[in-house]
């Protein structure tokens, strides 16, 4: 079968534009955006603790060239490949572990590009009290051990009048909230959480999120038949 003109004309140029937006395109000659309006950043919780947003990039795709005036924790779902391109300075390649949990301080733009054949997701948590930067979150009660609450607990670090911790729960495994702190939790397996006296259950998977008032006394629980895990930041 024989191609017109216009048809080869038009495949060509299809090829041109795929080759180009596979390559990396210099930070400093971009338009920065703020966070809230890059497309692959959807927000999904707002209050005066955290704003929340659910980050995916497809694979060998790149966000725009994004500004974070807040300091940040960003938690990691699945392994990822990828490079930060920070304005001004050297990208920088990072490969990340499903569950990896990280604090980056704000007042920068940057761009993330994935180099993997998978999508980066991640849960990207900025923290809004600036009047905190640099302060120590809270400390919990019989932290000197990690066996705790039956089940496993790691505190990561305490930023910004925030505390950061990881926690496992083996099936069948639940801990009831002490409604002391309000606090957001990142689910990275699957998790129940009943609102205590109400009879609800919210079950989440992983990348879902919850958001608990100071004076909620919910369970969260382990109703699966594998070991799960969830991030909690705590305030």
């Amino acid at each position: 079968m024989r191609l017109s003109l216009p048809i080869l004309i038009g495949l060509g140029s299809l090829f041109f534009a795929n080759t180009m937006s596979a390559q990396t395109v210099p930070v400093d000659t971009m338009k920065e955006v703020e966070i809230t309006a890059e497309p692959l950043h959807h927000l999904v919780l707002e209050n005066r603790y955290v704003r929340v947003y659910k980050v995916e990039i497809a694979p060998h795709s790149a966000t725009l060239l994004h500004r974070h005036r807040h300091d940040y924790v960003f938690v990691t779902l699945g392994e990822a490949h990828i490079a930060n391109e920070v304005e001004g300075k050297a990208a920088v390649e990072v490969k990340l572990t499903d569950g990896d949990t990280r604090f980056t301080p704000g007042d920068f733009a940057h761009v993330a590009r994935n180099l993997a054949d998978t999508p980066f997701r991640n849960v990207t948590i900025e923290l809004m009290q600036d009047e905190k930067k640099g302060m120590d979150g809270p400390s919990l009660p019989g932290e000197a051990g990690d066996e705790t609450l039956r089940g496993r607990r790691e505190i990561l670090f305490r930023k910004d009048g925030a505390r950061v911790w990881e926690m496992g729960l083996e099936p069948g495994v639940g801990l009831t909230r002490d409604g002391s702190r309000p606090g957001l939790l990142v689910a990275l397996g699957e998790v129940e959480v009943d609102s205590g006296g109400e009879g609800r259950t919210e079950k989440l998977a992983a990348g879902d999120i919850h958001w608990f008032a100071a004076e909620d006394h919910n369970r969260i629980r382990n109703a699966g038949e594998r070991a799960t895990r969830f991030v909690m930041v705590e305030f």
